[in-house]
């Protein structure tokens, strides 16, 4: 059994004295892992850092064996934001949410250019709202998606200011009424061509973030990645 992709490096740990175990998130084979001889050498673990973009040559005996990569760097991440603590932090949050979140093996192709788009941002004007946008995306693959475009109530379009923690459904202003404080608030910079300033952004993560430990992590039964976590500490 063999095949070839380009993928995401979500994360390594050794094997032996100088292999690694790779985990990748490719756009045809989704979330896979496959042993890289001579990964944990000096010359292969500077380039096997998460983030970075591989080419992927998987070959293994039986399909349902871990297999083993020949990997060739196309395009390091991690690098080139080492000066933005932030980035690293939500590069750091991408990757463990793949792994939190995605089953092993099964291609979500568009959550995977979704999450290239991401990571190819970072660092630059307005990659905060790109992530956090991510982060419904992911919530949105995974069988959790958010109804953010009428309001459950009255149909309506225009005037979207909550979301329902019951059903992740959009409600209007006007349709919220007295039951606005047991809603979740929506910012308008979500909406395409939107912009996102420090309340809006943390309404946003706050949203996704309501969705991705109820309904995602008790469903998966355990917590969110602390990578997660991490970030939206050093965001506040």
């Amino acid at each position: 059994m063999e095949w070839r992709d380009e993928g995401i490096l979500l994360a390594t740990w050794p094997h032996g004295e100088t292999s690694a175990v790779a985990e990748v998130f490719t756009a045809l084979h989704g979330r896979h892992g496959g042993m890289v001889r001579g990964g944990a050498s000096r010359r292969m673990a500077p380039l096997l850092q998460p983030g970075a973009q591989l080419d992927l040559h998987w070959r293994a005996r039986l399909e349902e064996h871990m297999g083993s990569f020949t990997v060739e760097p196309l395009r390091a991440r991690a690098g080139t934001i080492l000066s933005d603590r932030l980035a690293l932090l939500a590069l750091g949050s991408v990757c463990a949410l793949c792994r939190y979140a995605l089953p092993e093996r099964l291609a979500y192709p568009g959550l995977y250019a979704a999450t290239c788009e991401v990571l190819d941002r970072l660092g630059q004007p307005g990659w905060l709202r790109a992530y956090a946008l991510w982060e419904l995306h992911l919530l949105e693959e995974t069988g959790f998606g958010l109804d953010l475009g009428q309001c459950a109530v009255t149909g309506a379009q225009a005037g979207l200011a909550y979301v329902s923690p019951r059903t992740g459904r959009a409600v209007t202003r006007a349709a919220a009424g007295d039951y606005a404080p047991r809603l979740l608030p929506l910012p308008e910079g979500l909406a395409p061509g939107g912009a996102l300033d420090a309340q809006g952004l943390a309404q946003a993560l706050h949203l996704s973030g309501y969705f991705l430990h109820h309904w995602l992590a008790e469903a998966i039964g355990r917590p969110l990645p602390e990578a997660r976590t991490r970030l939206l500490a050093a965001l506040e």
